[in-house]
């Protein structure tokens, strides 16, 4: 968590924010994450850290996250967001269910390749990329 929080703080500072106790505490909350997390989820869980930590705040702190480079937003087909940390993650494509809405992390060197053959064929300087598939997953579909 050390090179996240110094960070947030380089950032806060270059914005003239100050890091504030829950600041840190969302951050901690949200690193310890693996997964993908919804604002109520994150809010649960920084809130058994510090419980005087608002949803407001938590909301406020998710964004600077976002700016920061640390987290990224996702959104879902029926309007939900969702975010995963970015700092340390090696890249990787989501798989969703419409029905329970489960996320799956998937990779493939193929996929990545044909991405940047578009890219070339088009004249275009490819930066970055999101791509999510939809469908029913296993569960669901039983």
């Amino acid at each position: 968590m050390d090179q996240e929080l110094t960070i947030l703080k380089d950032y806060l500072k270059q914005k003239g924010l100050r890091l504030t106790p829950q600041r840190e505490s969302i951050l901690k909350a949200f690193i310890e994450n693996e997964g993908h997390l919804e604002i109520e989820e994150l809010f649960d869980r920084a809130k058994a850290i510090d419980s005087s930590i608002g949803i407001a705040t938590v909301y406020r702190t998710i964004n600077l996250l976002t700016e920061c480079g640390l987290a990224r937003e996702n959104s879902l087909p029926n309007g939900k967001k969702f975010y995963e940390r970015l700092f340390r993650q090696g890249h990787h494509d989501h798989l969703v269910c419409n029905n329970c809405g489960k996320i799956v992390e998937f990779e493939h060197p193929l996929i990545e390749q044909f991405q940047k053959d578009v890219a070339l064929k088009h004249d275009f300087i490819l930066q970055n990329h999101q791509m999510a598939l939809y469908g029913i997953c296993s569960d669901c579909k039983s």
